[in-house]
């Protein structure tokens, strides 16, 4: 099945589209990748709407109106780009995430706006949304949900337990493949969610840039220790988290450097802290998503989790791996199978994952 992943991060980069051929099993084969990134103006717009749900629990009417149509208007676009690229070939079924405005799995509410009806309808391709919904039905966290894509690019790529695969992205997540191909996986922290914000708070651009702000700072080990004893930490795993579960007026008092520097060190020694839980330590650490293009950040893990190679070492795509995983799991709703499974979202036993909105016009794809 030829199956075009989309995924909208919490960074709020813009929109990911992947196209792979895929039983929902096996990785037959990789399409052409696109990013389609959100104009300020747009950014600023679903910003707005994401921390109104954050503080409420919801959002203005028309501002969550308008967000929710850029959404969707970006995801088209997204396709329609992708589309026009050689290989993309003929798209069977999509896989469609939304974005995130708001994740509380205490109180089993996940919350993504973007109107998937309208997008197979504007595309005229089956879509398969609402990926987190019936994990956090059951009890789940609903998160993380890459966990068995992870474990199809490591037969992929042949690579055997134990390994684990680190995305970090706006929240950092690991799934661990064992040596007895046992699967375990929990968010650990931020990735670069808090970093990113402090830079944009500060005025210096949207993301600290080939870690230059972190490499000249120093880590503050009095805030740095204030963070690491947040109660998130004591909980076993499964877990996830939400991009704003972390207090970031705390380096407010630190001078950009050092704030960048001690961030990079919450973000790493997290990830260590969440390793403390397996059976046994990976011998490779697969990294993946944005943070893997901040050198300081990759140092940093390297410094408490040994051997990390970004996912690009092994002619992966770093950048699209949950696009693509997206599209992965559609394939397996549309066969049944399950996504979340108690090892990684804490659901009571194997979940089949996602609702499929038909489409009602003829394919354009």
């Amino acid at each position: 099945m030829r199956i075009l992943g989309f995924m909208s991060g919490t960074s709020l980069d813009g929109v990911d589209a992947a196209i792979l051929s895929s039983d929902g099993e096996a990785i037959d084969d990789f399409g052409p990748t696109h990013l389609t990134s959100f104009s300020t103006a747009e950014r600023a717009i679903v910003k707005d709407a994401t921390e109104q749900f954050v503080a409420t629990g919801t959002a203005e009417p028309r501002l969550l109106a308008e967000a929710d149509d850029i959404i969707v208007s970006a995801h088209v676009r997204c396709a329609r780009e992708l589309l026009s690229k050689p290989g993309a070939g003929k798209i069977e079924l999509i896989g469609y995430h939304g974005q995130t405005v708001l994740h509380r799995p205490d109180r089993g509410l996940t919350i993504q706006i973007g109107d998937p009806a309208r997008i197979a309808n504007t595309l005229g391709v089956d879509v398969v949304a609402d990926v987190r919904q019936a994990d956090m039905a059951v009890g789940g966290e609903g998160a993380p949900l890459v966990p068995i894509y992870h474990a199809a690019l490591a037969r992929k790529i042949g690579k055997s337990g134990p390994i684990a695969f680190l995305n970090v992205g706006g929240v950092a997540n690991f799934t661990f493949i064992g040596s007895d191909e046992q699967i375990i996986a929990l968010d650990t922290g931020p990735g670069n969610g808090m970093l990113d914000l402090t830079v944009q708070k500060r005025g210096l651009g949207r993301y600290d840039d080939g870690g230059a702000l972190a490499a000249s700072g120093e880590v503050n080990q009095a805030v740095l220790s204030h963070l690491l004893a947040h109660p998130y930490f004591e909980r076993e795993g499964p877990k996830s988290l939400d991009r704003y579960d972390f207090p970031l007026d705390i380096v407010d008092d630190l001078s950009a450097a050092d704030a960048a520097a001690t961030l990079v060190a919450f973000t790493a020694n997290s990830v260590a802290l969440g390793a403390r839980q397996l059976p046994e330590q990976p011998e490779l650490w697969i990294i993946c998503g944005g943070g893997r293009h901040n050198p300081v950040i990759m140092e940093a893990l390297r410094e408490v989790l040994g051997a990390c190679e970004s996912a690009d070492d092994f002619g992966l795509r770093g950048d699209f791996i949950e696009a693509e995983a997206i599209g992965f799991i559609a394939a397996r709703s549309v066969r049944g199978l399950p996504v979340t499974f108690p090892n990684t979202t804490g659901a009571p036993s194997p979940t089949t994952a996602g609702k499929l909105y038909k489409a009602q016009t003829a394919t354009v794809a």
